[in-house]
C-alpha cells in the first residue's frame, strides 16, 4: 500500500512539473549553451535580460548597466545581441573595460564595430572578455591561463599587489548574482583567427 501511495505521489508530482514546462512563455534552444555562449536574440516576450527583479542581487548585464562608466561596453553588448545570454545563471568572469578603455583604442574604432556588418568581430571581441567559469581574486594567480568564450585564452599576472590580464590592469570588482566583474583599464584584443 505504501508503494502504492509513493508512486501515485511521484507520478502527480511528474505531471505537475510536465505541465509546469509546458507553458510556452520562453523557450531555450537545446543547441544553446553557455560554454559556447552563442549570440542570440530576445525571444518574442523578452529574454532573460527582461525579466523584472528588484529584489534579488542584479546579474553582470545589470551590474554594467548601472555603472556610468560602462556606456560603451552596454551599447557594444546589446549591439552584439549578447545581452541576453550575460543575463543567464552563468557562472560568468567578465573582464570589463571602461569607456576610458575604450577611448584609448584608434578613433573609428568602436563606431566601426557597432555597425551591423561587424557585429561577427564585435562578438569575437567581446566574447574575449568573458569566461564561463567564476573566479573570485583568491583564485587568481601569477602566469595563469583563463580560456574565454570565443575559444581564445588570456594571461592573469599578480605582482607586487597589481593584477592583470594580458597588458589591462583589473582596478576593481563587482560581484553579481551569475558571476563577477573585474573593471580593467584597457580592452582586450584576440589574435586574429
Amino acid at each position: 500500500m505504501k508503494k502504492y501511495i509513493l508512486l501515485s505521489s511521484f507520478a502527480v508530482a511528474v505531471l505537475f512539473f510536465m505541465s509546469a514546462c509546458g507553458s510556452k512563455e520562453e523557450s531555450v534552444p537545446a543547441e544553446s549553451s553557455a560554454a559556447q555562449m552563442p549570440a542570440t536574440s530576445a525571444p518574442a516576450g523578452g529574454g532573460a535580460a527582461s525579466v523584472k527583479d528588484d529584489d534579488s542581487k542584479p546579474n553582470v548585464v545589470k551590474v554594467a548597466s548601472a555603472s556610468k562608466d560602462h556606456t560603451t561596453l552596454v551599447a557594444a553588448v546589446k549591439a552584439a545581441d549578447l545581452v541576453d545570454v550575460l543575463a543567464q545563471s552563468g557562472p560568468y568572469t567578465v573582464f570589463a573595460p571602461t569607456n576610458a578603455a575604450f577611448d584609448l583604442l584608434p578613433k573609428g574604432t568602436v563606431e566601426g564595430l557597432l555597425k551591423p556588418e561587424k557585429k561577427a568581430d564585435l562578438q569575437n571581441i567581446l566574447q574575449y572578455h568573458v569566461t564561463t567559469s567564476m573566479y573570485s581574486e583568491s583564485m587568481f594567480r601569477d602566469g595563469l591561463k583563463l580560456g574565454m568564450a570565443n575559444g581564445g585564452s588570456v594571461v592573469i599576472t599578480k605582482k607586487d599587489g597589481k593584477l592583470m590580464v594580458n597588458d589591462a590592469n583589473i582596478v576593481g570588482n563587482v560581484a553579481a548574482s551569475n558571476g563577477i566583474i573585474y573593471v580593467i583599464d584597457k580592452v582586450l584584443l584576440p589574435l586574429a583567427k
